[in-house]
């Protein structure tokens, strides 16, 4: 395992982290708890330092099974990643959806981030994860509702009392980044990126590497979509979101593996297998940090760790993003 410095901060977290949004169930088809347990569990024991995760992820469950997986490992060993800004009990600030709850019931998803909710979230999640302090703690979406500022200096608050580390967003464009460093020091941006969703390259990406912000990329995978396990035809549980992606339409999915098929004897020649090798070119990609990766078992937490020992040489990876450029989905 390799271990990055997050902006100009202390901190140290893992290449390969472990997003904890499928754990939660919400939007997967459900979860298993004991097998996220185990799953988190494994990927610590592999060098896995550093998990991800969010209150909205399951309204509390993943946060719960975290703080179970991590209940009997030294705080020191660990780096907890959390987020607020998403109420799903509180129809406060801008509306963000419709959606279930992890029983089916429908609830009303708000992005709010105003001060008293920021302290508010923040206590359950110390809670929730068994913690009397969060390493970095993030805005999970732009809230248009409340300033900027009001923000941030919610977040410094929690600084100065020790609950919080380091402060960092996600989903945030560089107009917000510079607006939000205004008014606090800020370590990072956790956005999308993978293979097939590279729009930061533009304007974000080159903004975060001038300021010292580190990249943290969400769904390296495209949501398994990179694994080259899913054929056309294949058909997602009803509350599985993915089902309603483009990324997963029938024609999608075969040019996507075409793609793949042309990787693939490099990913035979590593011993390695595509997701692997997908998951290396990315945290191998200029001012990309971590790679955010989520894993339902225990044998997917392995093979994920194991990524960021996959060697990959300079002309190696040109060639994957030679073949990958050629590569057009339709939206």
């Amino acid at each position: 395992m390799q271990y990055r410095k997050l902006g100009n901060s202390n901190l140290n977290i893992s290449v390969i982290t472990f997003g904890a949004w499928a754990a939660g169930g919400w939007m997967w088809g459900g979860t298993e708890k004991k097998e996220a347990i185990r799953a988190i569990r494994a990927s610590y024991d592999a060098g896995v330092t550093s998990i991800d995760t969010a209150p909205i992820y399951g309204q509390g469950l993943s946060e719960e099974i975290v703080g179970e997986a991590i209940k009997d490992i030294p705080r020191d060993n660990v780096q907890l990643l959390t987020k607020y800004g998403m109420r799903w009990d509180l129809p406060r600030g801008d509306f963000a959806m419709k959606s279930k709850n992890t029983d089916g019931k429908p609830i009303d998803i708000y992005k709010y981030a105003g001060k008293e909710s920021i302290i508010k979230e923040c206590e359950d999640s110390l809670k929730r994860l068994r913690t009397d302090y969060i390493d970095l703690y993030q805005i999970h979406w732009p809230d248009k509702t409340t300033p900027i500022q009001e923000t941030m200096e919610a977040v410094s608050l929690l600084i100065e009392q020790g609950k919080v580390l380091y402060a960092g967003v996600c989903n945030y464009h560089a107009d917000q980044l510079a607006e939000a460093s205004r008014y606090m020091n800020l370590v990072s941006d956790q956005v999308p990126y993978s293979m097939v969703k590279r729009s930061i390259e533009k304007e974000d990406l080159p903004y975060c590497r001038e300021h010292n912000l580190s990249i943290l990329a969400y769904s390296p995978l495209e949501r398994g979509l990179l694994t080259g396990k899913m054929k056309p035809g294949y058909t997602f549980a009803p509350d599985d979101h993915r089902g309603s992606l483009y990324f997963f339409t029938d024609e999608n999915l075969r040019r996507v593996n075409a793609f793949l098929e042309t990787i693939t004897p490099l990913a035979r020649d590593k011993q390695v297998t595509i997701g692997q090798l997908v998951l290396k070119w990315t945290i191998e990609q200029p001012g990309i940090t971590i790679a955010l990766v989520g894993a339902r078992n225990e044998k997917q937490a392995l093979e994920n760790a194991a990524a960021a020992d996959v060697e990959l040489t300079p002309l190696e990876i040109e060639f994957i993003t030679s073949q990958l450029n050629e590569l057009t989905l339709i939206k």
